[in-house]
C-alpha cells in the first residue's frame, strides 16, 4: 500500500513563521514536522510515499530528496503555485498512487498512530481515523452510526487527517481545486464510509503556539518518536 503526505497548504495560520519556509518544514524537536511522519510511515512499512508540494515547495523536494536517507522512496505530484485543496491534490496525484486503496496522512499532525494497522484494513471507500475533539474545534466533523460514518448524528469526534481511500471515491470528480469533506460526505450518505476512534497522542499543528507547544513535548521526552 502506497502512503501520500499532504504538504501542498499555505499555512496561512503559521505566519509569520511559513512566509519563507513551507509548514511541513517548520522545525519541531530537531526534525522538520514531515520527517516525524516519514519516519513513522517508514517504520510502520510504508515505504513508497508520495507528496504534493505547492506554496514553496521547491524547499521540501530539495530537503527530502528521493527519500532514500530516510530509507524510503518518495514520488512527488507538484501542484504549482496555487494548492488544489485535499480532494484537488489526491486527484492530481491518482496516477503515482495505482490503482487500489491508498493512505492519506495530513503533512501537519504529529501524532504515535500505529499506521501499521491500516495496510491490511478492507475498506469500500473511505476509512477515517477520528479523534476526541480539541479545544480549537469542539464541535467535531463527523460520528458514528454503528461501524459507519455519518454527519448527521449528534455525537461527533474530529477527523484526524489520518484516512484510507479507494480511488473510486474519486471516480466522479473533476480535476482543479476541490475540497475533500463534500465528496466524503457523498460516500457517507450512501454508507460507503468507515471509521475508527484513536485515543492515543495527536496533535494539529495549526498555529505558531501549537509547534511551542509540541516541540516542548518532545524536548521533555528526550525523542522524536512521541
Amino acid at each position: 500500500m502506497k502512503a501520500m503526505l499532504l504538504a501542498a497548504g499555505r499555512g496561512e495560520r503559521m505566519r509569520p513563521l511559513t512566509n519563507r519556509q513551507p509548514k511541513p518544514l517548520l522545525m519541531v524537536g530537531g526534525e522538520p514536522l514531515i520527517v516525524h511522519l516519514l519516519e513513522n510511515l517508514r517504520d510502520a512499512g510504508f515505504s513508497d510515499i508520495v507528496i504534493n508540494v505547492a506554496h514553496l515547495g521547491s524547499q521540501i523536494i530539495d530537503y527530502l530528496g528521493d527519500g532514500r536517507r530516510f530509507g524510503v522512496s518518495i514520488a512527488y505530484s507538484d501542484e504549482g503555485e496555487t494548492p488544489l485543496e485535499t480532494a484537488g491534490g489526491i486527484i492530481r496525484a491518482l496516477p503515482l498512487l495505482d490503482n487500489k486503496p491508498f493512505l492519506v496522512v495530513n503533512g501537519d499532525i504529529a501524532t504515535n498512530f500505529p499506521f501499521k494497522t491500516l495496510k491490511q484494513r478492507e475498506i469500500d471507500l473511505a476509512h477515517l481515523v477520528l479523534v476526541n475533539n480539541p479545544e480549537h474545534h469542539p464541535s467535531g466533523d463527523f460520528g458514528f452510526n454503528g461501524d459507519l460514518l455519518s454527519d448527521s448524528v449528534a455525537e461527533k469526534y474530529t477527523f484526524s487527517g489520518i484516512g484510507l481511500y479507494h480511488p473510486d471515491l474519486f471516480a466522479e470528480s473533476r480535476q482543479g481545486t476541490l475540497k475533500l469533506a463534500p465528496i466524503l460526505r457523498e460516500a457517507m450518505r450512501l454508507n460507503r464510509v468507515s471509521g475508527e476512534i484513536f485515543n492515543g497522542f495527536w496533535m494539529d499543528i495549526g498555529t505558531p503556539q501549537r509547534l511551542k507547544e509540541l516541540d516542548h513535548l518532545y524536548q521533555q521526552r528526550g525523542t522524536h518518536h512521541v
